[in-house]
């Protein structure tokens, strides 16, 4: 016993962690913290197509909202065969014993806080990016996770995308060059993203457990739209940077190794949807890469997200002195490489990538209505079965989170400050015109 204490220890496990731990054979039964759209329309048919090959099951879910509760249990109970647990909160489900691990798919500000909740519970946990909004929360819930031992997996799920990975592998060798610029464009035209009026209207506070939805966030009263439209309203959400950058800012992290934009500016605004939100329904973020050190070189990298015309849609393109790398398209090309011409007038080599296909190693991302049948999330969430088992990190650990919240803090503070934002190393704090952003 002392030896197994001993083990135990050396791998940041307390007994109830190690109790936790799961056996090969051993069915995984999972609880559903927060019954969204995201998790009927895209987790569960990605879940259902691994977990009957790796003994997954769904058996709980939690939600403080009683209509959605209800509707998850209906639903899983469809899906699944078996009847579901309802909870009216995450101690409700922590209290079934039989619960291993859960899936997170609540309000952005609340990833990390119930994530913590999960670790500290002893439950491994998919959860959903992006991880956290305030540099408060990013610590937070990086120091529980990193005691705790358990497998978290971020819902980036590029990082499971073949494409991606074959880019960050091409870029990482060195074939690609110095990165000195990457694009970003998230764009669409849809009127209703992010609002639910007609579920709103549905919303009543005795139904649900408000105090509970704010967590750590200033107290205000009852509003439902908050409670349902919570992507327009900060600081429940940054909107743009939350939802979508922090996808593809999470790539560029990952493909140069870096932890982080040196500085951030921002600007934008709500120029079109005078719906009361407090989120930008455009904005345009330029963030510098370095150099961190005299011996690395620097980039840009610019997002521009309008919800206001789709053109253009998504994009993400790194460009090189040799070519540029298109994950739009999945080739890589001499495309804006330097060419003979104008080498030669310097004494120098034309600098020239070759044309590669990244063909069937993934498809490009739609900015419509998930159709269920995105093949990074099937692909991410089986990585994340996959790691539970065999206690391997996932391709989207929590360091990926910490990373990309950073930015995308650093974003929304450049938005709501006008200043030009940077980070502070040894405090780990976002500051903006001298001073620590919170709210």
């Amino acid at each position: 016993m002392a030896g197994m204490a001993t083990y135990m220890g050396s791998l940041g496990l307390s007994a109830a962690s190690y109790r936790r731990i799961i056996g090969a054979n051993d069915r995984v039964r999972v609880g559903v913290v927060g019954f969204s759209d995201r998790h009927r329309n895209d987790h569960i048919p990605a879940f259902l197509r691994s977990n009957k090959e790796m003994n997954f099951d769904i058996i709980a879910v939690s939600d403080i909202w009683k209509k959605r509760r209800e509707e998850g249990k209906d639903f899983l109970a469809q899906k699944f065969g078996h009847s579901i647990q309802a909870c009216a909160n995450n101690d409700e489900l922590y209290n079934i014993k039989e619960v291993d691990a859960v899936m997170i798919s609540t309000a952005d500000f609340q990833h990390a806080w119930h994530t913590i909740e999960a670790v500290k519970a002893g439950r491994d946990t998919y959860t959903e990016k992006p991880l956290a909004e305030t540099m408060d929360d990013a610590r937070a819930v990086l120091k529980a996770v990193k005691e705790s031992g358990k497998i978290v997996q971020i819902g980036s799920q590029r990082r499971s995308g073949a494409n991606y990975q074959a880019a960050a592998e091409f870029i990482q060798s060195g074939k690609f060059g110095p990165i000195v610029m990457v694009e970003l464009t998230w764009n669409v035209n849809q009127p209703g993203r992010w609002r639910r009026p007609a579920l709103v209207a549905q919303l009543r506070e005795e139904d649900t457990d408000w105090r509970r939805f704010l967590i750590n966030r200033p107290y205000e009263p009852f509003d439902a739209r908050k409670h349902l439209e919570f992507r327009l309203f900060w600081p429940y959400s940054s909107g743009l940077p939350g939802q979508w950058m922090s996808h593809q800012i999470d790539t560029v992290h990952w493909f140069a190794n870096l932890p982080h934009p040196r500085s951030v500016s921002a600007n934008g605004g709500i120029y079109c949807w005078k719906d009361g939100r407090k989120n930008a329904d455009t904005m345009t973020a330029v963030f510098d890469y370095g150099p961190l050190d005299d011996r690395s070189s620097g980039f840009q990298v610019t997002f521009t997200s309008r919800q206001t015309n789709s053109d253009g849609e998504t994009k993400e393109i790194y460009y090189s002195n040799g070519g540029t790398l298109n994950l739009d398209t999945n080739r890589i090309s001499p495309a804006g490489g330097l060419t003979e011409k104008y080498a030669s007038a310097m004494g120098m080599h034309a600098n020239q990538l070759p044309e590669i296909s990244l063909k069937e190693l993934g498809e490009k991302i739609s900015t419509e209505a998930s159709t269920g049948g995105d093949p990074l999330t099937t692909a991410h969430i089986r990585n994340w079965m996959e790691c539970v088992r065999s206690r391997k990190q996932p391709n989207a650990p929590i360091e990926a989170g910490y990373k990309h919240s950073i930015a995308v803090i650093m974003a929304n503070a450049a938005y709501r400050t006008g200043e030009k934002v940077t980070f502070d190393e040894k405090t780990q704090e976002v500051m903006a015109g001298g001073k620590v952003f919170k709210y």
